[in-house]
């Protein structure tokens, strides 16, 4: 495993990141940090949504594909070795119902380190979650964070949902909207920050669970001027 080999803090690669070109042609699909911070503390303060602020917050923060953050359970959270174990998928199909999937890929299957403000989000989720008249089981799996009003797992669906009545209000309230904010948006712009910060391209390939490198490499030329001006040039 990557976190257990410590490639988050050692970096076996030669190369500088910062030798990495802004490329143009590619079209931004992450928020920058302004408008996720925006984004946030709208959502933190709304009388309605602050419920989904922690999932939210999470999505931003950790790069999970929707579906592998609809398929986490309690004991997939792991606060003593503050990691979150990553090893199946939820989907919930027209004609088939709910079914646990494996990951995408064969790098799918991961461990994420999780920040103290993560782990303060899952704790908050546990803390507030509403127990059903009867635990949903999904292929022998259970304790599921977040159900809908049936006591059911939620699913890509609601999140979607949720995302577009967010930014949908935002837009009506402030005059410089939001783009379209969608559980892929968090994790492209969780990906685009990352490969801001300089995290080695392995290290962040293991994390978002991408079999390709080029894939993650993708990340690196999204910067623009907001990272630019972030450099040192003296």
């Amino acid at each position: 495993m990557a976190v257990d080999d410590d490639l988050i803090r050692k970096n076996p690669f030669g190369f500088e990141l910062a030798t990495v070109i802004y490329n143009d042609s590619v079209t931004r699909e992450a928020l920058t940090r302004e408008q996720e911070r925006k984004f946030l503390k709208f959502v933190e303060e709304d009388s309605h949504f602050k419920k989904y602020y922690e999932g939210v917050y999470i999505l931003f923060n950790i790069g999970l594909r929707i579906s592998e953050f609809e398929g986490l359970t309690k004991s997939d959270i792991d606060f003593k070795n503050m990691k979150i174990n990553v090893d199946h998928q939820l989907q919930r199909y027209a004609k088939i119902g709910y079914q646990i999937i494996e990951p995408k890929t064969e790098s799918g299957t991961r461990q994420i380190p999780m920040t103290k403000e993560v782990a303060e989000c899952f704790r908050k989720i546990i803390k507030s979650r509403k127990s059903p008249k009867a635990e949903p089981i999904i292929d022998g799996y259970v304790g599921f964070l977040y159900l809908d009003k049936n006591g059911m797992p939620m699913v890509a669906l609601h999140w979607e949902k949720y995302f577009q009545h967010i930014y949908t209000k935002y837009n009506k309230i402030y005059r410089v909207q939001m783009p379209r904010v969608t559980p892929h948006v968090c994790r492209h712009t969780f990906c685009s920050k990352m490969a801001a910060a300089r995290m080695n391209p392995k290290t962040l390939q293991y994390i978002m669970g991408h079999s390709d490198i080029s894939v993650t490499m993708n990340a690196y030329t999204h910067f623009g001027f907001e990272e630019a001006s972030d450099e040192d040039f003296r």
